[in-house]
């Protein structure tokens, strides 16, 4: 698939149900989704709960790699969010239960580059150092810088006149600027009883002691790590 496809085109939707439909198979139900197994952790974790509600930030794809997928297909529905247009159009089509919106999440609202690999790519980024690294050495292919508007998660859901119901479980994974999108969600007000956080740096290494040492101000523990995931949960008083 190449860059200039016309999002608007018939060939783009042939495209979205293709890879739902076939190349994934989303009719089809998994052990797992994720992409080192992070949902069966969640699935156990939240076994006694036969509803819930998530908040998933970077959501990329509604079945490949995704952590809030298994939790759907139990009954769970929720918040996708996703700077990417393409990742939104396929959860419109299969998480009818859902909200997803195609914005850009982070600690403050500004006016700001954006860069894009690809439509359908689980590595576009606000983080210029990373997209530059991964031009490079990932997709071997010059990523498209586009201009937008960030927010934080409070003030874009407070612009969509959204009432959140308490938030069981927060995913973030946005390539390199997970700590941003954490810093801009309002821990005093949300207080997920889990989050699953990709724990990077910008400059894609890991920091783990940075990602426990702020959300142990806001009484959350780590109780797990998959991969360069972290889980952390919230600790009762």
């Amino acid at each position: 698939m190449k860059k200039t496809i016309n999002q608007n085109s018939l060939f783009y939707k042939f495209y979205l149900y293709y890879n739902l439909y076939i190349h994934h198979n989303c009719l089809k139900k998994r052990k797992h989704y994720s992409q080192s197994g992070e949902d069966v952790f969640i699935v156990e974790y939240f076994k006694n709960r036969d509803r819930g509600f998530y908040v998933d930030i970077g959501c990329f794809h509604p079945i490949m790699y995704s952590n809030t997928a298994a939790l759907y297909s139990n009954g769970w529905n929720g918040i996708n969010i996703d700077m990417n247009k393409t990742s939104i159009d396929l959860f419109n089509i299969i998480r009818k239960k859902d909200k997803n919106f195609c914005v850009a999440l982070s600690n403050t609202q500004e006016n700001r580059e954006g860069y894009i690999d690809h439509f359908f790519s689980p590595i576009n980024s606000l983080n210029k150092e990373f997209s530059s690294y991964a031009s490079k050495n990932i997709s071997n292919r010059d990523h498209k810088t586009i201009n937008l508007t960030t927010y934080t998660f409070e003030k874009f859901i407070e612009s969509k006149n959204i009432n959140i119901p308490n938030i069981n479980f927060l995913n973030i994974d946005v390539e390199t600027f997970d700590f941003q999108v954490l810093e801009g969600f309002n821990l005093n007000k949300f207080k997920p009883e889990l989050i699953c956080i990709e724990m990077l740096n910008s400059k894609g290494d890991l920091q783990q002691d940075k990602y426990e040492a702020y959300l142990s101000k806001f009484n959350y523990s780590m109780i797990n790590k998959i991969g360069l995931n972290g889980f952390f949960e919230l600790q009762k008083k």
